[in-house]
């Protein structure tokens, strides 16, 4: 029986939802606004870019200028600020043209220290690459290539700890996956390599390029790390240099393509070897500040990748950190490839080289011939014959070093080592 004090329900003309809401309705989720923007910023950050398409044939130099055009800016304004006070001191280690005499050029190694006048031109001389200069992982080794007949700057180069994920280098090697763990300490990167005006025009980026093979490198990897114990393993793997690998910055290299130097018995000093391409994976693409914002996002979520940057929890840092960031924002993890494969060279500092990083022998012949062995063949084979055919290298006035530089101008007119020895057409 109905009471009186029940309510009279018109069930005819009430929605069915009401009556009965569905159990699969879901709470409506407001994503938090600086997700969404940090998710747009991204995608039109890349876009700008204009990166080549992945699928697509060796891209345009030109293109791969462009892709690095916004990144080159934001490093060279960076170091602009630690360095620009000094930057009228600096530029006179630079020569005039003139100045040079490619019969009499002496090369001598540099060591550079942060805090220091070699530090300030090393990064004075890295902003003329087109390319921003990588700062390099863990273990790192920098020198200044100075030409003692008159005290002026050839070139610089840089090495450091090699990636530990590179295909086409292990595969050549014939490393196995526990080979690589326990002797990639042997191996080192050249991250930045090449020569400065007016040493540039004269085929100078191969004499810089060469020097790396010399018994003065050898002996300074030695002594610096033959030592030291391994942050990660924990370790003490007497470090021997045996192997240096190279990348190209714009596809293929002039520069290194067949660099090698014999001497008068036909005896080889140095030689770089083309072993492969890289598959176009990097993270250029994305801005520090960018990263900085992905890497904020990871410290909100409490992730173990968000400060995990000591070198002791390995060189793929920024890449772990991007890939877990993008899948968090729902972006494709792919899009830390930007589609540029660069050239993979290498160069063995022993005859034995294989046989000592596959574990086939302990000890290894490190005779390495030294610096003034191979600037003499190099002086002979490249840097004397061109600087004869070719004498433009003398008009160089040592203030056009800032109008390279071009600090603001989005493209600018820097310099690339690799680009130069195109535009040389070398034979």
């Amino acid at each position: 029986m109905l009471n009186q004090t029940d309510p009279i329900i018109d069930y005819m003309n009430i929605a069915p939802e009401e009556l009965c809401p569905s159990p699969l309705a879901e709470p409506v989720i407001v994503e938090d606004p600086a997700i969404t923007q940090l998710r747009m910023d991204i995608l039109a950050h890349i876009e700008s870019l204009r990166l080549p398409e992945t699928n697509a044939e060796a891209p345009d130099k030109e293109i791969i200028r462009f892709s690095h055009a916004q990144q080159r800016q934001e490093v060279a304004q960076h170091q602009w600020q630690a360095i620009g006070r000094y930057v009228n001191h600096l530029i006179d280690y630079f020569a005039n043209g003139d100045e040079v005499n490619p019969e009499r050029i002496n090369p001598e190694l540099v060591p550079v220290f942060s805090d220091h006048w070699t530090g300030n031109l090393f990064r004075l001389a890295t902003l003329l690459w087109s390319v921003p200069v990588s700062h390099g992982y863990g273990r790192r080794m920098r020198f200044l290539v100075r030409d003692q007949y008159n005290g002026k700057l050839i070139g610089i180069f840089a090495l450091g700890d090699p990636v530990f994920n590179l295909g086409c280098r292990d595969q050549w090697i014939g490393w196995d996956v526990n080979d690589r763990r326990e002797r990639l300490v042997h191996l080192m990167d050249a991250y930045v390599v090449g020569a400065v005006p007016p040493y540039n025009e004269i085929l100078g980026g191969k004499l810089v390029a060469s020097l790396i093979g010399s018994s003065e490198v050898s002996q300074a990897f030695s002594q610096k790390y033959g030592n030291v114990k391994g942050i990660i393993s924990g370790q003490n793997k007497a470090a021997k240099l045996m192997l240096v690998t190279v990348t190209s910055a714009l596809g293929r290299s002039s520069l290194y393509n067949r660099l090698k130097l014999i001497d008068h018995n036909g005896i080889p000093l140095v030689k770089l070897q083309k072993i492969g391409e890289t598959r176009g994976y990097g993270h250029f693409q994305l801005s520090n500040d960018l990263f900085e914002r992905i890497r904020q996002l990871l410290v909100v979520e409490n992730h173990p990748y968000a400060n995990g940057h000591q070198f002791g929890q390995g060189p793929n840092w920024r890449f772990r950190v991007l890939r877990v960031g993008l899948k968090y924002l729902g972006l494709d993890e792919e899009l830390i490839r930007h589609g540029i494969h660069r050239e993979v060279y290498a160069m063995p500092m022993a005859s034995d080289f294989k046989d000592f990083l596959c574990g086939r022998t302990r000890e290894s012949n490190l005779l390495r011939p030294s610096i003034e062995t191979i600037s003499t063949a190099a002086l002979n084979r490249w840097v004397i014959p061109r600087s004869t055919r070719d004498q433009q290298y003398q008009q160089f006035q040592r203030n056009q070093i800032l109008e390279r530089i071009n600090i603001g101008n989005e493209l600018g007119t820097a310099i690339d080592a690799e680009e130069q020895m195109e535009q040389l057409a070398i034979l």
